[in-house]
């Protein structure tokens, strides 16, 4: 198999594996259905295809809905007055 393949195929179950294991496997129905002549397995396998990428698509415009919703909240932690803590030292280099 072709390293791009492998690469492409890895990138695309990592980031959304569901999705990514739908389009994949309506891919290979597809090309299966295409090599053997058999018209059904083909449009079974372009549906499959076609169902996975809407599917990742909702899940995008579901994850950029929720971050454009979102204000950024910024917390920093509260300057304290107290004295900083001492240098842990052994005994034997203390002068």
């Amino acid at each position: 198999m072709n390293p791009l393949f492998t690469r492409l195929f890895k990138s695309t179950y990592r980031r959304e594996p569901i999705s990514g294991f739908i389009v994949i496997l309506g891919v290979t129905d597809a090309v299966i259905g295409g090599v053997g002549g058999q018209i059904s397995l083909f449009a079974i396998g372009l549906l499959v295809v076609l169902s996975g990428i809407v599917a990742r698509r909702m899940q995008i415009r579901k994850l950029q809905a929720a971050t454009m919703t979102r204000p950024a909240r910024y917390r920093l932690a509260p300057s304290s007055s107290r004295q900083p803590l001492p240098l842990l030292v052994r005994k034997k280099y203390r002068r």
